[in-house]
């Protein structure tokens, strides 16, 4: 059997295991075991996977780092004091509450990633509006939304998304660099998602909220002491984010430290186990990161990654609209279809195997980050972030179906991902 048909194989029964999940069964495991059949099997070299562990130790280790530190705010009621004043401001507005929401997980996702948005906003809108006590359609539809908004805001800084880091570190684009494109692109994807979102759950919203059924925010704050100290070190991370790329920082170091500060922080907190939080963090994500990469480098011979940089040097030899279409949706389809872990790090070895001119492989590369952020809205498996946002509403008792899920994603995912690839277009010129 060729070294390409092995690869192939090996690919579709890793993925397979990572999407199904057999029960108690890490997704570290199959892509660590996948990534070790490589090595054995001759697909890949030891040569290699030092390069991909070159290329995903910075991307896992901030992603770490950004989860620990949300799941000590999280501890001391720092998104639920959020959440409660998001519904303060909306005044018993039902549509405002929505749109507030909306706005407060797209901040908490470019700051504390898609996945701190995902599972930790989520449960508490979802207890903050059954407090409320509004019918399952209005439930269902801040839900769905804040799933959605989680995703489609990822886009503004190197930090908002796994994958934005991935692509980033390959590609050598520095932390500010990065958000002096992408920010301008999140705020157009916030503003089509929010009219998306609403035109689509309209006539599921409450008209008003019986708003004193909730509590104080000021009641949601668990430790005063540490709320306070919180906002200085996300102060200093922010600086440090800041300076990272002229002083040639990897950003999983200033994200490290700002969590190793807030852990000892939080050390004296009767609101906070850390223990309990490192041992629970997901560190499975490393090995899950460097085995994955392993096994889809071993897709360089298997002709997929030429198949996809002819296609791609196709579509730059048509200009700069024409390329940042064809990757951003070649990108969410493949997200959508094969998870957009290994869909970024694929295409972005297309994209640099398309030898396009510097500005076009740019412009490439960034499309292929939106896409991968977006596509996943398209089917339940297009990211983890999903899969486990779905478990954790099952188990308070929500269950939504593949069918309806991707009823909503199709809807509202192919012209939000238009409107934001053609801003990525304007923003991309006015930098030229």
């Amino acid at each position: 059997m060729s070294h390409a048909l092995l690869a192939s194989l090996l690919f579709v029964l890793v993925l397979a295991l990572v999407i199904w999940q057999p029960r108690g069964l890490s997704i570290g495991w199959p892509a660590a075991v996948g990534g070790l059949l490589a090595v054995l099997l001759g697909i890949v070299s030891l040569r290699d996977v030092g390069t991909v562990v070159g290329i995903v130790w910075d991307a896992t280790l901030a992603f770490v780092a950004i989860i620990l530190i949300s799941l000590v705010l999280d501890s001391i009621g720092f998104f639920e004091w959020a959440a409660l004043h998001m519904a303060r401001f909306a005044r018993g507005r039902g549509i405002r509450l929505f749109v507030y929401t909306l706005i407060l997980g797209a901040v908490v996702a470019a700051f504390f990633a898609n996945d701190g948005a995902a599972l930790i906003l989520t449960p508490i809108v979802y207890e903050q509006v059954k407090a409320l006590k509004l019918k399952p359609a209005a439930i269902l539809a801040f839900v769905m939304a804040g799933g959605f908004i989680a995703d489609s805001t990822s886009l503004p800084l190197i930090v908002s998304n796994l994958v934005n880091i991935v692509s980033a570190d390959f590609f050598h684009i520095g932390f500010v660099s990065y958000a002096a494109v992408m920010l301008p692109v999140d705020v157009v994807a916030l503003a089509a998602s929010l009219l998306a979102l609403y035109l689509f759950f309209r006539r599921d919203l409450p008209r008003t909220l019986a708003a004193g059924a909730l509590k104080a925010p000021r009641e949601a704050i668990r430790d005063p002491r540490l709320f306070r100290a919180s906002w200085f070190v996300l102060g200093v991370l922010l600086l440090g984010y800041l300076l990272s790329e002229a002083l040639h920082i990897p950003v999983s170091l200033v994200a490290g430290a700002a969590a190793i500060l807030l852990l000892l922080l939080a050390r004296r907190s009767p609101s906070v186990d850390v223990r309990r939080l490192i041992v629970e963090a997901p560190w499975k994500i490393v090995v899950f990161s460097i085995g994955m990469y392993v096994v889809v480098f071993g897709l360089r011979d298997a002709g997929l990654i030429s198949l996809l940089a002819t296609a791609l040097r196709w579509a730059a030899g048509h200009g700069l609209t024409a390329a940042v279409l064809f990757t951003g949706y070649l990108a969410a389809f493949l997200s959508s279809i094969m998870n957009n872990m290994p869909t970024v790090m694929i295409n972005a070895l297309a994209v640099h195997a398309s030898h396009s001119q510097a500005a076009l492989t740019h412009a490439m590369a960034l499309a292929n980050v939106v896409g991968s952020d977006l596509g996943p809205k398209l089917t339940p498996i297009g990211s983890l972030a999903t899969l486990l946002w779905l478990h954790v509403l099952e188990r308070r008792g929500m269950k939504i179906g593949w069918g309806y899920y991707m009823r909503v994603g199709i809807t509202l995912t192919i012209p939000v991902l238009a409107v934001t690839l053609l801003s990525l277009v304007a923003v991309t010129l006015i930098h030229a």
